[in-house]
């Protein structure tokens, strides 16, 4: 072998020895992986070692007899235990006993088998059904800590703590709350009520023991949740510089299933400490790693969320979600991996926060953390219509009136009053393009489809002698769209018409049927809405008003196109919001009431008159009708006469 052939080696081995060495997992990456994989055993191993020790204990009732055989077989358990979690191995048997604690919003379910919160219900609401609204059920959730003690794998979700308090039932109360105030800081800085702590310790001494601390206030959402791990400094290591704390559940359904109902809006959401809110991916399943400090994570249905909320931060965490197709009962598993700082000192705290409640925007937004954004308001162009208007001014209409069809009613009439001068301008300007009908078919008959430049120019010209602007009956009618699209976004989303019926419709935050099919037509539904039938044969109304008003003759593809967009949202809008329809269905009525006013006060013939009276006028040229002429002349065309 020669030199080169050995160099050669020694280069490939370096390379390679080099590589093995970067790419080797770091000792967390080990023990993450070691921990998962002992997890399903432990949890196996327990198990059958708690139906074991059941079963001993249901035969030494049935045979007292044998007094000694089964407390020897009990002491035989306990030894294996101990061997499995080391000094946890006590607080692995026990038995489940369950606690309530509720004030006038929430009814919290907490378990002494992990000290978790087990269930939590949302009194002032209920499921499509009637049923209790509960965010999540116990049976379904995984909630507690990950770590190694000992040289063992430990989930405290499936050890038993000690509840630091006696009372199974406990009742947060406080003075009446006025409707409206539901949830409020506000109010509650102005007429507090009550505010209870319990906790409950996984107890290895007296002095040594990790302890889940709950306080829950009167007309709050809002459950304060802090982890204490005091002594355990000797149990678990001190070069561990987190604790993995997991929250994970199944999301049940609170709608009725439907096509664009909260399979939509399920999601995982979170938001970094000095950056912004982002979420998963919607609709399948997706998975990230947050790296940076994040302020909160939220798992969000359609109008209710669930969302843990640091302190100060959390370093670092890891969000997934695993999307379940066409399931009756659940939407997804949500499942937080959250990294708790450790210092091994002996004595260490993490303050957190619990949301549970409703997508509510100003309970959402009292909080100044960014939980607002949440309630999904449509794009950048159209938020802020409904943050500083549609939403102040429904919720001022909420505070007067019960009914929601009437509060609908009377936002409709205001927000077209509020575009109505739009309207008139835009109606104008297409009478006047009417007016100007007779001359614009000289144009297009004197210079045909082959002089379309000199055709543009002349035209263009007989806009500026008549003093018409061709965008006029255009860019008012812009001004109206960001409503349009703002309540588009608004309706289904809004929480306040959760379960609201008004005449036929039982549930305006979803769609009205007064027929089922028994079958499904494609991109319409298995239903008949009749508030968009309403909505659709309003629009054609106004389309065919408008069509009277406005010059379109000449374009056919136009006309055509007007008439195929109500046929088009009659699809759309089949099963949105009953909301949604109804609005638009007042906004079409009121446009068709408008235009009938305008046509009584305006007089087509004083139009077409004072069109006349300005073409007799001399009138400069402007700017772009002067770069029209530049370019037809390069072109090899002429300037048209005046």
């Amino acid at each position: 072998m020669d030199k080169n052939s050995i160099v050669g080696i020694l280069l490939i081995f370096g390379i390679l020895v080099v590589f093995s060495v970067m790419n080797q997992p770091s000792k967390e990456e080990i023990e993450a992986a070691k921990h998962r994989q002992d997890s399903i055993a432990q949890v196996e191993l327990q198990k059958q070692l708690q139906q074991e020790l059941e079963l001993k204990a249901a035969n030494t009732n049935e045979a007292k007899a044998l007094p000694a055989d089964t407390a020897a077989a009990k002491e035989a358990i306990i030894k294996e235990l101990k061997n499995q979690f080391g000094v946890f191995g006590k607080a692995s048997l026990g038995e489940e006993e369950f606690y309530t604690v509720e004030n006038n919003l929430i009814k919290i379910k907490f378990t002494n088998k992990g000290g978790r919160v087990y269930s939590v219900e949302l009194k002032n609401y209920q499921t499509h059904d009637s049923l209790p609204l509960i965010l999540f059920d116990g049976e379904k959730t995984q909630f507690g800590l990950n770590f190694f003690a000992q040289n063992r794998s430990i989930q405290t979700d499936h050890l038993y703590f000690t509840p630091e308090f006696s009372a199974k039932d406990i009742l947060v109360s406080g003075p009446d709350v006025k409707k409206g105030d539901e949830g409020k800081e506000k109010a509650n800085k102005e007429n507090p009520g009550e505010s209870k702590t319990i906790s409950f310790r996984l107890k290895v001494a007296p002095d040594k023991f990790i302890e889940y601390i709950y306080t829950i206030n009167y007309n709050s959402y809002m459950v304060g949740f802090d982890i204490r791990i005091v002594g355990m400094n000797n149990l678990i290591p001190s070069n561990m510089p987190y604790l993995n704390f997991v929250w994970a559940y199944d999301v049940p359904r609170q709608e009725a299933i439907s096509k664009f109902g909260e399979d939509r809006y399920t999601n995982i959401h979170f938001k970094f400490y000095d950056g912004d809110v982002e979420d998963l991916s919607q609709g399948r399943s997706d998975k990230e790693d947050l790296s940076t400090r994040t302020k909160w994570i939220a798992f969000k249905q359609l109008f209710f969320n669930s969302t843990i909320i640091a302190n100060d931060y959390f370093p670092i965490a890891e969000v997934s979600s695993d999307v379940f197709k066409e399931d009756p009962e659940y939407l997804a598993n949500f499942t937080a991996n959250i990294s708790i700082p450790y210092d091994g000192k002996g004595k260490d705290n993490f303050g957190m926060r619990f949301y549970f409640g409703p997508n509510h925007y100003q309970t959402l937004e009292q909080y100044k953390i960014g939980l607002e954004n949440l309630v999904y308001l449509g794009y950048a162009i159209v938020r802020p219509v409904n943050k500083y208007l549609i939403i102040p001014v429904f919720n001022f209409l909420r505070d007067y009136i019960s009914n929601f069809g009437i509060i609908i009613l009377l936002l409709t009439i205001f927000i077209k009053t509020l575009v109505f001068p739009f309207t008139y301008k835009s109606y104008i300007s297409q009478a006047k393009m009417k007016a100007l009908k007779p001359e614009i078919d000289e144009i297009t008959k004197k210079y045909g489809s082959d002089k379309a430049m000199e055709k543009q120019q002349a035209t263009m010209a007989l806009y500026k002698k008549a003093g018409v602007n061709p965008m006029g009956g255009c860019l008012p009618m812009l001004f109206q769209f960001p409503f349009l699209i703002a309540m588009f976004f608004f309706f289904p989303t809004s929480i306040e018409l959760r379960q609201q019926g008004f005449l036929w419709a039982h549930d305006l935050s979803t769609y009205d049927s007064i027929l089922s099919l028994p079958f499904t037509i494609p991109f319409y539904g298995d239903h008949v809405s009749l508030f968009v039938l309403l909505m659709t044969a309003t629009t054609i109304i106004s389309t065919r008003l408008n069509s009277q008003t406005t010059a379109s003759q000449g374009m056919p593809g136009m006309k055509v196109m007007m008439y195929m967009m109500p046929v088009f949202f009659l699809f759309l809008l089949n099963n949105y919001s009953s909301g949604l329809s109804y609005y638009y269905f007042l906004a079409n009525v009121i446009t068709i009431g408008q235009t009938y006013i305008i046509r009584h006060f305006v007089n087509d013939d004083k139009i077409r008159a004072q069109i006349l009276v300005n073409k007799k006028k001399p009138v400069k040229r402007s700017n772009f009708q002067k770069r029209l002429e530049e370019m037809s002349k390069q072109r090899g065309g002429h300037k048209p006469k005046r």
